[in-house]
């Protein structure tokens, strides 16, 4: 009988550049990364290099990854944050702008109950948002919907980077004091748990 080794067993292995270990973990996400970024990019080209470039992060990082920590959510995590840039960049190509947006107006769910967290976290976003100055408001939008850089907003509005990044940190900060954490977690790994 085959002895299957935890997430923790094979992370410690791979800190020791054990390539059986790395081979492992691949076999055991991959698909299921795959999957969960088809489900945003639906393009299995796309897909595939994501899944690509996620492992290589983790080979490149094996050595700091922490043993204790969830491995599947920072999996996921980097899988994520992945996705969301190669998406931003097809944003600035003029290709999938309206599916960028529908990921960030609605994560599909079949669960009514997680689609009631994300429309509830839509609406403490939409609602805070209203309480920055203009100028705030008009940055983050830039940056978050349209996904200008730091250097695009500041050409477009005419203003310096320095104040474009002032602008920017003031705003995540209101919004991290003002979001409820756990919410925001939720609604961003409800793949995680289904998959």
């Amino acid at each position: 009988m085959k002895v299957t080794k935890s997430d923790k067993e094979l992370l410690l292995l791979l800190q020791k550049d054990d390539r059986v270990a790395f081979y492992n973990i691949y076999e055991r996400y991959s698909k299921r990364l795959y999957w969960f970024v088809l489900q945003y990019v639906k393009l299995d080209a796309d897909a595939e290099e994501i899944v690509q470039e996620v492992f290589l992060k983790i080979w490149e990082k094996r050595k700091t990854i922490d043993v204790f920590s969830s491995f599947k959510s920072f999996l996921f995590t980097v899988a994520y944050n992945a996705t969301i840039s190669l998406l931003r960049k097809r944003v600035t190509e003029n290709k999938y702008l309206d599916h960028l947006q529908s990921i960030q107006k609605a994560t599909q769910t079949t669960d009514s109950t997680d689609e009631l967290y994300f429309n509830e976290l839509n609406d403490k976003l939409k609602s805070l948002l209203n309480e920055l100055s203009p100028r705030q408001k008009e940055i983050y939008l830039l940056s978050r919907e349209e996904g200008l850089t730091h250097e695009q907003i500041s050409k477009k509005l005419n203003v310096s980077v320095n104040t474009v990044k002032k602008h920017m940190s003031n705003t995540v900060s209101f919004l991290k004091l003002h979001l409820n954490n756990g919410l925001f977690i939720s609604v961003l790994f409800i793949y995680l748990f289904v998959l």
